[in-house]
């Protein structure tokens, strides 16, 4: 299994370290973004894709013209080439782990690390299936590396066959998703498709078109600062006052304890000395409405606590990221129907369940483009225990195949 071409080229993208950076003024936010660019537009040149084009914030688009005359819909396939700034990218060092039997999987032996089902009972369903894990120094990349190497993989199927009828396809690799930007230059215009998928998904099967809406709040807490022996009716700690603000949110509306289309609040970054704090947030909910009243809520716990301190002790800035693509995707009904055609050819019934999260398709889907999401066979993403699910990931560029033959049946 570990010889199929998508596999094979899973494995040597994850070595690549891209690695993005949410502090960076740069777009793309690390040079090495763009080193991992120029790699695929090489790529997308040496198996045949057309109109390859690496434009100057570090986009990948490429085209598969249409081999037939019939009528069809141009359709997009985008994957993104950054992994997340939460766990080291850097010298990752893939490890498989062919017919998984069960029980723990030892990352590394030299610091005892080790995948556990205890942790994660979903490796109990994974029995006898190829896994690809790191060796627990590293996240894996899977997310969204799978998904860049189930299109590639795809596209060069379709030229290798050229009997396989089928429309025009763009192919487009985003940087910077994982920081909330890749979509920030994406020219939906010059990517030309009646509609897209973005191939970053889980686990096999996933077929989603709704994710959260999603804010960012950043606090500013200026206390006071004087020597302790002085403070006396003085000092004014910054970083109590930012611990005291955090107590007037709900305590069980966070991540570790919601699921399905329950919303939190996430205090991601804290930082500061008694004389300064700063405090970012994201917010996240399903519903629009009450992803309003979660950014409300927030504006009056700063103002709760400007009363308490005086005036400008607080300082709060909401910053919307992107919205429940559902609501676009809704309008399109043909863009799902397609896709969950393609799976149930292929004998997968499809979940699904909403993102808890976000993809480009979010904003790509209301600057026009409906973009629904799908599987790339990867669990625990963005950690140490991230690894992904060979025949999942050989499902994925399958699905892409079946998707492109539903298309031209239609």
């Amino acid at each position: 299994m570990v010889n199929e071409p998508v596999i094979k080229r899973f494995l040597d993208y994850v070595k690549v370290d891209t690695t993005s950076d949410s502090r960076s003024t740069t777009f793309p936010s690390t040079t090495t973004q763009i080193e991992f660019a120029k790699q695929l537009k090489a790529e997308c040149e040496k198996i045949g894709l057309t109109e390859v084009t690496l434009d100057e914030y570090g986009y990948v688009m490429a085209t598969l013209p249409a081999n037939t005359n019939k009528v069809l819909p141009t359709i997009g396939f985008i994957a993104h080439m950054d992994t997340a700034p939460d766990f080291t990218g850097k010298g990752v060092k893939p490890q498989v782990v062919e017919n998984y039997q069960g029980g723990d999987i030892l990352l590394n032996e030299k610091e005892n690390i080790k995948l556990s089902p205890t942790q994660f009972p979903v490796l109990n369903e994974k029995i006898g299936e190829t896994l690809i894990t790191t060796d627990g120094t590293t996240l894996l990349g899977g997310d969204d590396k799978a998904g860049i190497a189930a299109i590639l993989t795809a596209c060069e199927h379709l030229i290798n066959h050229p009997e396989l009828p089928h429309g025009k396809i763009r192919i487009g690799f985003t940087p910077d998703e994982e920081v909330g930007h890749g979509a920030d230059h994406f020219d939906v215009a010059k990517f030309g498709c009646d509609f897209a998928y973005t191939v970053d998904g889980s686990g096999a099967p996933e077929l989603q078109s709704q994710t959260f809406n999603a804010a960012s709040a950043h606090i500013v807490v200026q206390g006071v600062s004087v020597h302790p022996g002085a403070a006396k009716d003085k000092m004014k700690n910054s970083l109590l006052m930012a611990y005291e603000l955090h107590s007037l949110l709900p305590a069980d509306e966070v991540p570790e304890k919601t699921e399905l289309f329950e919303g939190f609040y996430l205090l991601h970054d804290l930082a500061g000395s008694v004389d300064l704090t700063t405090m970012d947030y994201i917010i996240r909910d399903h519903s629009k409405e009450i992803f309003e009243q979660r950014k409300q809520k927030m504006s009056e716990v700063v103002a709760t606590m400007n009363a308490r301190y005086g005036e400008g002790s607080f300082t709060l800035t909401l910053t919307d990221s992107y919205y429940n693509m559902s609501e676009i995707i809704d309008q399109h009904p043909h863009v799902m129907e397609l896709a969950t055609k393609a799976f149930q050819n292929l004998g997968i019934t499809p979940n699904t369940d909403p993102i808890r999260g976000g993809t480009d398709g979010a904003r790509l889907s209301f600057m026009g483009l409906p973009t629904p999401n799908f599987f790339t066979g990867t669990y625990n993403g963005h950690g140490r225990y991230e690894f992904v699910v060979a025949s999942e990931l050989i499902a994925a560029y399958k699905v892409i195949l079946e998707i492109v033959k539903v298309s031209t049946q239609n």
